[in-house]
């Protein structure tokens, strides 16, 4: 039976330099991961499959490598409310983690929801981060009938008007906030395309990566044409 000394030391054997490196070009800590690619943590997930108790154990290493790997693991519909607020809190400073890890398993939550609205208006960047790609996740996984859409409507003028001052990877949600309703709420979708055309191009640091902020309007745009429109995802997990 694996056991988290026993996964931390695969984790740590998995490890590269070169990976790490491209973590850290992200804002990774260097001594706060090994440098595994997401293929060998996609492999090692499949060893731990259902150990709710282990994945827990892993995210609150606090390593990056660990907590992504806890994210693929973990079953968000039996986390209390406590722990995805500690998962949402122990993101700081690593936005794979607040932008992928804790939306995974906080959309599969009864709460995701209330956290999701709850952790858009934290101060904390990576945890308002959270909130808005957990909302995100929310409207790509769930039918339109069981979403609030004039909540959302109103989300999509927040964006509207609050984006240009908010922190910089809470822009970066934000835009994708505005992308995940116009592709996925086809009763939002002219609603989302106003907004996109709003904020226009969103301005990020992206630090010293190749990565780019996609332009909302273009992005919708391109759904729309290849009919993509309000086709719902089964899970949000990469």
């Amino acid at each position: 039976m694996p056991t988290l000394q026993s996964i931390m030391a695969e984790l740590k054997s998995k490890g590269s330099e070169k990976t790490r490196s491209t973590y850290a070009r992200h804002g990774i800590p260097a001594d706060r991961a090994f440098g595994v690619s997401v293929a060998d943590l996609k492999v090692i997930a499949k060893t731990i499959k259902g150990q709710q108790a282990l994945a827990c154990q892993l995210y609150e290493t606090g390593n990056m490598d660990a907590m992504y790997l806890a994210g693929m693991v973990a079953d968000g519909s039996k986390m209390s409310k406590q722990q995805l607020q500690a998962w949402a809190e122990g993101a700081a400073g690593m936005s794979m983690i607040a932008e992928y890890t804790v939306p995974w398993v906080t959309v599969e939550n009864p709460e995701g929801r209330a956290l999701a609205l709850e952790w858009m208006k934290s101060k904390n960047e990576s945890v308002a981060c959270s909130g808005w790609c957990t909302y995100s996740g929310l409207v790509a996984t769930k039918a339109d009938s069981g979403l609030e859409l004039a909540e959302l409507e109103q989300l999509l003028e927040t964006v509207a008007k609050r984006i240009s001052a908010a922190p910089n990877r809470v822009r970066y949600t934000m835009n994708g906030f505005v992308i995940a309703v116009g592709s996925y709420v086809k009763p939002l979708l002219k609603q989302a395309k106003a907004t996109a055309k709003q904020i226009g191009a969103v301005s990020v640091e992206m630090g010293d990566t190749a990565c780019k902020v996609p332009l909302a309007s273009a992005y919708i745009a391109k759904n729309e044409d290849a009919g993509k429109v309000g086709k719902k995802r089964k899970t949000i997990r990469c």
